[in-house]
């Protein structure tokens, strides 16, 4: 087994759901295997696909577990790997940090980029930077706007995949990065509202529910920022959203219930970044799993 890195961007031509799934050529095939049963890091080039504008943010940004390779059937020569346990970091790790690379086999011997390295979408990672990574993924205040960080925060140790995966520390890196990619604002009914201290009262909910069986991911695609009382119609299947993102409601009886809270039709609030918009693979699971319509 081997610690990996997979690269992952929007528009990519690849059948990914990075949640569930990674494709990949043969080319990556001996690399994958080494991979299987053990963890790897998402990262996102600063190139991205056809199509989308603007650039990739050229850093890791998530955890995740190979658990089986198989074969492409419809495409010769291409492979898709199964993932679980995909989680988020609270914060996205720059490829640089303090002007040096995270990854020793990205870097030629006067400490640049090596270009073709970096272009190889799946590498294995040594186990120690691998787990550098991973802490500064979840050190929760940690930002990396003046990139002068070297070391990793003294308090992490190391056992720290067990950590990050515990289900406390998966329930508050979700928690913060829903709420920060909808600034605090409710996607149903644009409300943003901050209590005494300042904490904000929209909840994240999860589209497909992580427990009961459901085995949705941690991943902000997978999260959407509501109120409690649109937090509890949605988890009990009384709305949910179409592929377009509008709400919809489960019957005339409830849309009784719930006028003036929600209005059938209407498009939520999304996030500025539409990167972590709702992904459709989870809304479609929501319908057919969770709503009541």
């Amino acid at each position: 087994m081997a610690k990996g890195i997979l690269t992952a961007k929007l528009g990519s031509r690849y059948d990914d759901v990075i949640e569930k799934q990674y494709h990949f050529p043969r080319t990556y095939l001996n690399q994958a295997k080494q991979m299987v049963n053990d963890w790897i890091l998402y990262y996102e080039p600063s190139k991205v696909g056809k199509g989308i504008s603007g650039k990739g943010r050229q850093s890791y940004f998530a955890i995740a577990k190979i658990n089986s390779i198989t074969e492409d059937q419809n495409i010769p020569n291409h492979y898709y790997a199964w993932i679980s346990g995909y989680e988020d970091f609270a914060n996205s790790v720059p490829l640089f940090l303090n002007k040096n690379l995270l990854e020793s086999k990205l870097r030629k011997p006067d400490g640049s980029l090596n270009q073709g390295s970096i272009q190889r979408s799946v590498r294995i990672i040594p186990d120690d930077e691998f787990e550098n990574i991973l802490i500064f993924g979840f050190a929760m205040e940690q930002t990396f706007e003046t990139n002068q960080i070297s070391e990793p925060p003294a308090e992490y140790h190391r056992d720290i995949i067990q950590t990050v995966i515990s289900r406390p520390v998966r329930d508050v890196t979700f928690k913060h990065r829903v709420r920060e990619v909808y600034n605090s604002t409710c996607a149903v009914t644009g409300l943003h509202i901050l209590n005494g201290g300042g904490r904000p009262e929209v909840e994240a909910a999860h589209i497909q529910p992580v427990g009961n069986g459901h085995n949705g991911p941690d991943s902000v695609r997978n999260g959407i920022a509501l109120s409690r009382t649109v937090h509890w119609m949605f988890d009990r299947g009384m709305i949910s959203l179409n592929n377009d993102y509008e709400i919809l409601v489960a019957s005339k009886k409830i849309e009784k219930q719930t006028k003036g809270i929600v209005t059938p039709g209407k498009p939520i609030y999304l996030p500025n970044d539409m990167r972590f918009a709702p992904h459709t693979q989870f809304l479609e699971y929501h319908r057919e799993n969770i709503f009541r319509g």
